[in-house]
């Protein structure tokens, strides 16, 4: 069965594109689309779409405000947050109200489809820039975690090097010539071995690890 999806946004022709392309999906597919956040709180629970792409700044009641609203009435529906700004405030109140991922509207399509794919799967996508303020904050946090990084094979640390890239699965399945499911399992590994749930926090590990000062032989 397709992923549901709702689009939540005050711009007529990004709804409008995004209906289009989703509407191409061969796994995805888009039940409503709402122009104020009014609208969307009326309307999404009734629908229960497993996905909703939510812009932030809407007309009176914004994006933020929505999730805080709308996740205890659905908590089976990820929220994705799509939005222009890349301020760390903005990006841990979305969080902290629900959100699932969080992506630049400039983001490319393909992008957007992973990161439904991967929230469905118990990811937390998010855009490169803004996977980096994240990792910035929660680097104190993961200070402790970086040993765990020598587990990993030598397919995964390349895959890893990767995700912190900002390359969605299927490009890098592309580039390592594997399927999107190999590349899948590798993540799930890597996400066990770093003891992990995001590509976020794996990210973290990742960056922290190559931050490190080498140890004197």
């Amino acid at each position: 069965m397709k992923i549901t999806v709702s689009i939540v946004d005050d711009d007529d022709r990004l709804r409008l594109r995004l209906q289009r392309l989703l509407g191409r999906s061969e796994d995805c597919e888009c039940i409503s689309d709402h122009a104020t956040g009014q609208d969307a709180v009326e309307r999404l629970p009734g629908l229960r779409p497993q996905v909703v792409l939510m812009d932030i700044n809407l007309p009176g009641l914004d994006g933020i405000g929505c999730v805080q609203r709308l996740k205890p009435q659905m908590p089976g529906t990820e929220f994705i947050m799509l939005t222009v700004y890349e301020d760390s405030e903005r990006i841990f109140q979305a969080l902290a109200a629900g959100a699932s991922g969080y992506l630049l509207k400039q983001a490319e399509f393909g992008e957007i489809h992973d990161a439904i794919l991967q929230v469905q799967q118990g990811g937390a996508p998010m855009s490169s820039h803004i996977a980096r303020k994240v990792v910035t904050a929660f680097r104190p946090k993961s200070a402790s975690a970086p040993g765990n990084f020598q587990d990993l094979t030598a397919r995964e640390s390349e895959i890893l090097d990767l995700l912190s890239k900002g390359l969605l699965y299927k490009e890098i399945a592309e580039q390592l010539k594997v399927s999107y499911n190999t590349v899948n399992n590798h993540v799930r590994h890597i996400y066990e071995k770093l003891h992990v749930n995001t590509r976020t926090e794996a990210v973290a590990i990742y960056f922290e690890s190559r931050s490190l000062p080498e140890r004197p032989g």
